[in-house]
C-alpha cells in the first residue's frame, strides 16, 4: 500500500503498460503525446524573479514554461505540481475552474516525468510559493518510464554513474556539479585569452604515443595500412607549433590511457596543456596558481572551498612551495638521503611502503613520496626539483643536473597540474629519447620502444626556452565542487561491460 493507504503499490512492469495504454488513448483523441516546438519558453529561474503582488491570489504577470513535471499533488477539481527545468523549479497551481475542460482533463491524466509546457499568469499562495496558474498545458513527450524515488530509487551508485540522465533528474545537485564544471572550463578559456594564448587543436589518432608515460590505446588505420594510437597527451605537436612560431598555445583536450579505473582515473579524460614560449616553471607556477584562484572565485564565489568532514581546501595564493628531497625527509627523516639504498629500502619496509633489495634506489625513494609524501598534500602544494630519471622532457637544474627544473602541484592528495622547464636542447633530449628507448626495450615494451624522430627534427630547427603545463582538468573540478570521485565529475564515465 501507499503512504496514505489509498492507492495499492503497482509493479514497474504494469506502470509501463499503464503509460503505453495512455499514449494510445492520447493518440485516439487527436493528442501527439511526443509533440513538437514550444515557443516563447522561458527559463525557470527568470520566470521567478518576475514581479509579483503580494496580496494572497493576486494576479502577476504572464509566463510560458516548458519541463519535466517531478510532483503532482490533489486529484479533484484543483491541482499542485512542480515543473522543473536545467535552471529550477516552479509550483503550478491547475485549476478546473480556470482552464478549458479538455486542458483540464489533460492536466489530472499526466504523469510524474511526463515533460509539458504550460502558459499562464504568476501568484503567490498562503505559504509564499510563487506559483504558475496554469490557462494551457501541452503534453511535449509523454514519461513511459516511472521515475526513481529521490530518496528509495536511485541509490545504487553504480546505477547513476550507468544511468546519468536519471542521475541527473533524481538529484539536482548532480546537475550543479556538471553546471560548475561547464562554467569552469569556459572560465579557463576566458582566462587564458585574456594572457594572450592562443587554443589549437592537435590530433587524437597519432602515428607514435608520446608526450607522457603511459600505455596507449592501439587502433588500425586501414587508408595508411598501419597502426594509430590514441593520445596519451598532445605534449609533442604543442611543442612544434612552438617550433613554428606560436609563442603563446593551449589545448583542452580528450586523451586517453589504457590502464586502471578508480576514484582518480579514468581511461578517457580532459587536459589541458599550456606552453608559453621565453618563460618556465616558475611562470607557469604564477599562471597555475593565478587561474585557480580566479577561477575559484568567479564559479564558486570563495577560494575556500568545503570538501565535507571539516575539510576546507584554500586555494587563496600563494601556495606552498617545497622541493620533492625536502618532502620525501618529513616522511621518511631527516638522513634519508645519507643512509646507505639497503637501510632505505628497511627503513621503507618500517614505514609500511612495498619496497624491496632489487628496486633501484629511485624507484625505493619514489615509492616513499607516491605513497607517504603525495596522498598527504592536502592544501595547494607546487613540489619542485624531481628527480631527472623521472621526466625526460625537462630541462635540468642549472645547480644539479641530477634534478629537473620542475613542478608537480598537489592538491588534496591528487596531482593537479605538473609543469616543467621544457627541454630545448635536441642533443640532451635525443639522448634522454635513445636511454628511454633502451629501457622500454629492454622491457619488451612494443608501443615505446621508438623514438619519434619527426619531433626531434623539429627540435634541431630550434625551439625556443618555454614553460609547459598540464592540468587535470577533472582532477581540478574536483577539487572546486568538493565531489568524491572522478566518476562525480564526468558525465558518462567507463563502466564494466554488463554483458560479458
Amino acid at each position: 500500500m501507499s503512504e496514505n493507504n489509498e492507492t495499492p503499490v503497482v509493479r514497474t512492469n504494469e506502470l509501463f503498460e499503464q503509460r503505453c495504454a495512455k499514449i494510445a488513448e492520447y493518440r485516439a483523441n487527436g493528442i501527439n503525446p511526443f509533440g513538437g516546438p514550444f515557443a516563447d519558453v522561458e527559463k525557470i529561474c527568470d520566470i521567478r524573479e518576475k514581479d509579483i503582488p503580494a496580496e494572497e491570489g493576486a494576479a502577476g504577470p504572464e509566463a510560458i514554461a516548458a519541463g519535466r513535471m517531478v510532483a503532482k499533488r490533489g486529484m479533484g477539481k484543483s491541482i499542485f505540481a512542480d515543473l522543473r527545468d536545467s535552471s529550477g523549479k516552479l509550483q503550478l497551481f491547475a485549476s478546473k475552474s480556470e482552464m478549458t475542460e479538455d486542458g483540464f482533463a489533460l492536466f489530472k491524466k499526466l504523469d510524474i516525468g511526463d515533460i509539458i509546457g504550460v502558459k499562464g499568469t504568476l501568484f503567490i499562495t498562503k505559504m509564499g510559493e510563487k506559483t504558475l496558474r496554469v490557462k494551457e498545458v501541452t503534453l511535449l513527450s509523454k514519461s513511459m518510464r516511472a521515475l526513481p524515488e529521490k530518496f528509495h530509487g536511485l541509490t545504487d551508485v553504480e546505477q547513476r554513474y550507468r544511468q546519468r540522465y536519471l542521475d541527473l533528474i533524481a538529484n539536482p545537485e548532480v546537475m550543479d556539479v556538471f553546471k560548475k564544471r561547464s562554467a569552469i572550463i569556459r572560465e579557463i578559456r576566458n582566462f587564458l585569452a585574456d594572457r594572450g594564448f592562443m587554443e589549437v587543436e592537435t590530433p587524437m589518432l597519432q602515428p607514435l604515443a608520446g608526450g607522457a608515460s603511459a600505455n596507449p590505446f592501439t587502433t588500425f588505420y586501414e587508408a595508411l595500412n598501419s597502426n594509430v594510437y590514441m593520445r596519451i597527451a598532445p605534449e609533442l605537436y604543442l611543442k612544434r607549433l612552438l617550433v613554428g612560431g606560436f609563442e603563446r598555445v593551449f589545448e583542452l583536450n580528450r586523451s586517453f590511457r589504457n590502464e586502471g579505473v578508480d576514484r582518480r582515473h579514468n581511461p578517457e579524460f580532459t587536459m589541458l596543456e599550456i606552453y608559453q614560449a621565453y618563460s618556465d616553471c616558475r611562470g607557469m607556477m604564477e599562471l597555475i596558481e593565478t587561474m585557480i584562484s580566479t577561477i575559484a572565485l568567479k564559479v564558486c564565489g570563495t577560494t575556500k572551498i568545503d570538501h565535507g568532514n571539516g575539510k576546507i581546501i584554500d586555494l587563496t595564493p600563494p601556495f606552498r612551495r617545497a622541493t620533492y628531497h625536502e618532502l620525501c625527509k618529513e616522511k621518511g627523516g631527516d638522513d634519508w638521503f645519507d643512509i646507505t639504498p639497503a637501510e632505505r629500502v628497511e627503513r621503507g619496509q618500517k614505514l609500511g611502503l612495498d619496497v624491496n633489495s632489487s628496486m633501484s634506489d629511485l624507484d625505493v625513494t619514489n615509492e616513499l613520496y607516491e605513497k607517504l609524501v603525495e596522498p598527504n598534500n592536502i592544501q595547494p602544494t607546487f613540489v619542485t626539483r624531481l628527480p631527472a630519471q623521472l621526466l625526460p622532457l625537462a630541462n635540468p637544474c642549472p645547480d644539479d643536473p641530477n634534478l629537473v627544473d620542475v613542478f608537480e602541484l598537489g592538491i588534496n592528495g591528487m596531482e593537479i597540474a605538473p609543469a616543467y622547464s621544457e627541454l630545448n636542447d635536441p642533443i640532451i633530449q635525443r639522448q634522454r629519447f635513445m636511454e628511454q628507448f633502451e629501457q622500454n626495450k629492454s622491457e619488451g615494451d612494443k608501443v615505446s620502444d621508438k623514438v619519434d624522430e619527426d619531433f626531434l627534427t623539429a627540435l634541431e630547427y630550434g625551439m625556443p626556452p618555454a614553460g609547459g603545463m598540464g592540468v587535470g582538468i577533472d582532477r581540478l573540478v574536483i577539487i572546486l565542487t568538493g565531489a568524491e570521485s572522478i566518476r562525480d565529475v564526468i558525465l558518462f564515465p567507463q563502466m564494466r561491460n554488463l554483458a560479458k
